[in-house]
């Protein structure tokens, strides 16, 4: 079953059950979806790989709107988005652990023969194929400096 599917039937549910946190995170997926697959240039379905790439960057901006939201004091618009974070993260793979993304490291580091921090572009390169959407970028970028020291 597609990602869209998922989100359809899920949209469904949450409307049976006027659940409106998770209805509207799945509206907004959707409406994703529907914007990438209308897209000038693109064809009319997302490989797997666009619709972790469409999910992450939504978690993402959404994690970013949060810590905005918790600076400037703003615990009603910081409570939907954490909601938001919820429901998304139900469709994007298992987050590893920061010793998981460490020891992945390691085996990228010492496979591509990286020695010195000049090397961590071919590092990063491999690093966020390999890691993609199981471990948030900033994550490995701090880790990868920190190896290659």
């Amino acid at each position: 079953m597609s990602l869209k599917q998922r989100i359809d039937d899920d949209i469904k549910q949450a409307m049976r059950e006027k659940n409106q946190d998770t209805l509207r995170a799945l509206r907004a997926i959707k409406s994703l979806i529907l914007l990438e697959e209308t897209k000038e240039g693109a064809n009319a379905t997302l490989s797997a790989d666009d619709e972790l790439k469409l999910l992450t960057k939504a978690a993402k901006q959404r994690r970013d709107s949060a810590s905005i939201y918790e600076q400037q004091n703003r615990p009603d618009l910081l409570e939907k988005e954490l909601a938001e974070i919820a429901v998304i993260e139900k469709y994007l793979p298992q987050q590893l652990t920061e010793e998981e993304v460490k020891a992945k490291l390691q085996e990228i580091i010492s496979k591509v023969g990286a020695k010195a921090p000049s090397d961590m572009g071919k590092v990063m390169g491999v690093a966020m194929k390999e890691l993609a959407g199981q471990a948030d970028g900033k994550l490995v970028q701090t880790l990868v400096k920190s190896l290659l020291v």
